[in-house]
């Protein structure tokens, strides 16, 4: 009888065991509805400076390499192959060659090949004689001679000095294979990908919408059948919107701290996370006109910032206080805590900063009777629009009177690539958590998104001393060295680190947030609904 009793129980787990696993198992179908925050420009990665072009478009092409879908925080250990199968260095690490993939197809059925690496990198390093409009990622490949092909499936990226991150920046979410007979013009407005989903149709202020790949190269993959996106600038409208069951998901990394509480209270079923977004708010200045050419002016801004204020207000405590570099733990680069206090700004005393400011800009000409009067330009959506507003409130205080101007999204990048502004509240989202991203992307001299128009020969020289460092903590050395000169010289002044929420309903299954940096986990080809 104690046997029949112990063969019965051991057939009752393994049918528990086999509906838990038949209930875990991904499920083929369903439209996955997310809101989005803005309208982006227009739908072409390569050409966009905002992850709300990244969000609706990663799910249509591959990379080379990628960083892991399912690990959170991005590394050099999580890098796994996508439309390269595998990789190489040579012996003196000036040339990366990849494996590619055969039999892989673009969306239009044309055959994946090597021509088209070639293509996506001469394009981007204006080697082509098609043009990107904006090519905000240019200096990414500047130590880059040339790409070149051996057959259709194998390229070869060969360098004029060692830069071991380059991996890194090829993993990127910003990093995607263009296809060579799809020109720049096409890629805008209907882009052509060999991704896990096909773009169907993109309505500008209203949706975005995508239907899965049905010959999509990862076998069974992805589970849903389809991404549309709802294009709803105003986020309580979005948050109610979410929290009455009409999107599966917010827009990642966009529920700001006060209104996560909302949504617990109203969907307390909802799954809800907050991570570090890599992305820093700062101010930008136009350094190359008045009055923002005098130093001591820049100084003084820099010095009346209370950071705290910040943070209580607009995160009720859950941001971080940093340099360019995304702050420990979630970044690997952070300055050491006590390092940062010595930067002038940065120590816990506003009030003496603020003297001292006071006094730089009465040496600069302006005082209680006579203030400097500015129009601060921010994008006119929350996360910008909202720290603009604390900023103008705290600029008072050194005799400096500001005026708010919102951009659209649509103007905002070429408006400040040009140098059409003379002070801005401005985000600034790293691709990756890197320091050759984050240096030479914002701060070398003629990189489009180098804003400030900050230029520093000597420094770039710091910037390759670290670039070919393969020794970590020597590399680490030198790049808080950088970014310590970096705030010193206020070519950006960083206000904080953003931490954001991103809420999905209970039935969505298989998201991964990325805790280091938010460009690189919108592939969406794991995600399937339990419905």
């Amino acid at each position: 009888m104690r046997n029949a009793r112990g063969f019965a129980a051991a057939v009752l787990s393994l049918l528990v065991a086999a509906t838990v696993a038949r209930a875990d198992e991904p499920k083929q179908g369903g439209i996955f509805r997310i809101y989005h925050r803005d309208s982006p420009a227009n739908a072409s990665i390569h050409e966009g400076a905002t992850y709300s072009v990244n969000v609706p478009f990663m799910p249509v092409f591959n990379n080379l390499v990628i960083y892991d879908q399912s690990k959170p925080q991005n590394s050099m250990d999580d890098i796994v192959p996508d439309l390269a199968e595998s990789w190489s260095w040579n012996e003196d690490r000036t040339a990366l060659t990849f494996k590619l993939r055969q039999g892989v197809k673009w969306h239009d059925g044309k055959p994946f090949t090597a021509a088209d690496v070639k293509c996506t990198f001469d394009m981007l390093m204006s080697k082509s004689p098609q043009k990107f409009r904006q090519n905000p990622r240019k200096a990414w490949y500047d130590q880059v001679n040339e790409v070149t092909t051996s057959g259709d499936f194998e390229a070869s990226f060969k360098l004029k000095r060692p830069q071991p991150s380059l991996l890194a920046l090829l993993a990127s979410g910003y990093t995607p294979i263009y296809p060579c007979h799809v020109s720049p013009a096409e890629m805008r407005t209907h882009p052509i990908g060999t991704g896990p989903f096909k773009f169907v149709e993109f309505k500008a202020n209203e949706s975005i919408k995508l239907t899965r790949n049905p010959d999509y190269w990862k076998k069974g993959l992805p589970h849903l059948d389809g991404i549309e996106f709802t294009i709803i600038p105003n986020r309580s409208t979005a948050i109610l919107a979410f929290v009455a069951g009409k999107f599966d998901m917010t827009f990642p990394t966009e529920v700001s701290i006060p209104l996560l509480k909302d949504v617990k209270a109203q969907a307390p079923n909802a799954t809800c996370v907050i991570e570090p977004t890599n992305v820093n708010t700062n101010i930008i200045v136009n350094s190359s006109s008045p009055p923002f050419d005098n130093l001591d002016i820049r100084r003084a801004m820099a010095l009346a910032l209370d950071r705290k204020a910040f943070v209580s207000i607009m995160f009720e405590g859950q941001a971080d206080i940093g340099g360019t570099m995304l702050p420990a733990p979630a970044g690997l680069w952070a300055m050491p805590k006590e390092m940062l206090e010595q930067i002038p700004g940065y120590g816990p005393d506003v009030n003496a900063n603020r003297e001292e400011a006071r006094k730089l800009m009465q040496k600069a000409g302006y005082g209680p009777d006579k203030h400097l009067s500015v129009k601060v330009s921010t994008r006119n959506i929350p996360v910008y629009r909202d720290p603009a507003v604390i900023l103008i409130d705290q600029l008072k205080t050194i005799y400096i009177d500001a005026e708010l101007e919102v951009v659209e999204t649509a103007n905002w990048f070429s408006k400040v690539a040009r140098k059409d502004y003379a002070l801005g509240l401005n985000l600034t989202g790293n691709a990756v958590d890197d320091p050759d991203q984050a240096f030479y992307e914002n701060y070398a001299c003629g990189s489009e998104r180098n804003y400030t128009n900050y230029c520093n020969k000597d420094i770039e020289k710091l910037f390759d001393a670290q670039s070919v460092e393969t020794d970590m903590d020597k590399r680490k050395k030198l790049v808080w060295e950088i970014d310590k000169k970096l705030q010193e010289d206020v070519a950006r002044p960083i206000i904080f680190h953003s931490r954001m929420g991103t809420c999905w309903q209970p039935y969505v299954k298989g998201v991964t947030v990325m805790t280091n940096s938010s460009y690189n986990g919108y592939r969406y080809e794991n995600v399937w609904l339990d419905k």
